[in-house]
């Protein structure tokens, strides 16, 4: 099988990751062309050494290199900022676009809730790597009971986080909020992402809450881990840190949430649900506390491969 050659837009560790994953793993796609901005940085010196077309001239250098002709599908891997560019050069020569920022010009994409239903699009959207972490949750809880508020806080590793990621905090927030929305199945969505800068760095913990219509217990906990398992198909160490959580709250004592304003409904009685969850790392690139970079880089290789089998097909 031929198979389609990619680009990667972005050296830095989101990039680099998504590079040896796709060298090491993929049978469907081949690295064309490594793009930075700094030609001493880590990622664009690794590339060539292990024998991949670079340049540090950014999106301008890509399109001017002799392998962007053969480059069916490129990554990008840099801000939301520089995505709006990029993702303008890159159609206008009819290629298709991976978006791994937040900048959410195309549909969202997770691939075990919504990962065939945008494969003709020309570009998708991963969200971010705590929506990669929890949105598959939500959406387990959501086809059990109706979510109606949807909470999480991804916790990662301060050393994990390179300038993208930080530059991006806001477009985080908003962005994974509005998936659980649009993917997840919540009526309304909160993210919160924490950098925590403890020594020995800790792996990547997210906790998921769910405030849903009162349901099958059972039922839900049975989804959830499904739904674990089904992650766990390109994210070897992604896993639940305990049993599901189950709390009813009840008339006598509501919960009182500003966030559901808009709805009309600000005082919730139900069922909380809280899912504790923890990804650890392949190491591909950075050390294994680095899940946050393993989850999103596995989600869009994953994206990208059935992008290939489709045009293929």
């Amino acid at each position: 099988m031929t198979k389609t050659k990619v680009a990667i837009i972005g050296s830095g560790n989101i990039g680099t990751d998504l590079m040896i994953k796709i060298m090491r793993l993929s049978k469907t796609l081949e690295m064309g062309a490594f793009v930075g901005i700094d030609p001493e940085s880590d990622g664009l010196k690794r590339a060539a050494r292990m024998g991949v077309p670079i340049t540090a001239e950014g999106i301008d250098g890509l399109v001017a290199m002799p392998e962007f002709a053969d480059i069916r599908i490129v990554f990008d891997a840099t801000s939301a900022g520089a995505h709006h560019k990029h993702n303008a050069v890159l159609q206008a020569h009819g290629k298709r676009v991976v978006d791994l920022t937040p900048a959410a010009i195309g549909p969202y994409t997770i691939p075990p809730v919504n990962g065939l239903d945008h494969l003709d699009a020309p570009n998708v959207n991963m969200v971010t790597c705590g929506g990669q972490a929890t949105i598959p949750m939500v959406h387990a809880v959501n086809r059990v009971a109706k979510v109606h508020y949807g909470e999480i806080v991804a916790s990662i590793s301060s050393k994990s986080a390179g300038p993208g990621t930080r530059a991006n905090i806001d477009e985080f927030t908003e962005t994974t909020s509005q998936a659980i929305v649009d993917v997840g199945g919540a009526t309304r969505g909160k993210a919160i992402i924490i950098l925590n800068p403890a020594e020995p760095p800790l792996i990547m913990r997210d906790t998921v809450y769910c405030l849903c219509e009162d349901g099958d217990r059972a039922a839900i906990a049975k989804s959830v881990e499904d739904m674990v398992a089904e992650v766990q198909t390109y994210v070897p160490g992604y896993r639940l840190k305990q049993a599901v959580q189950f709390e009813s709250i009840g008339d006598n004592k509501p919960l009182r949430i500003p966030e559901m304003a808009e709805t009309g409904k600000t005082e919730f009685t139900g069922l909380k649900v809280t899912i504790f969850l923890e990804v650890e790392g392949a190491a591909h690139y950075l050390p294994a506390y680095a899940g946050n970079l393993d989850i999103m880089t596995s989600a869009g290789l994953r994206t990208a491969e059935r992008i290939a089998e489709r045009m293929a097909a």
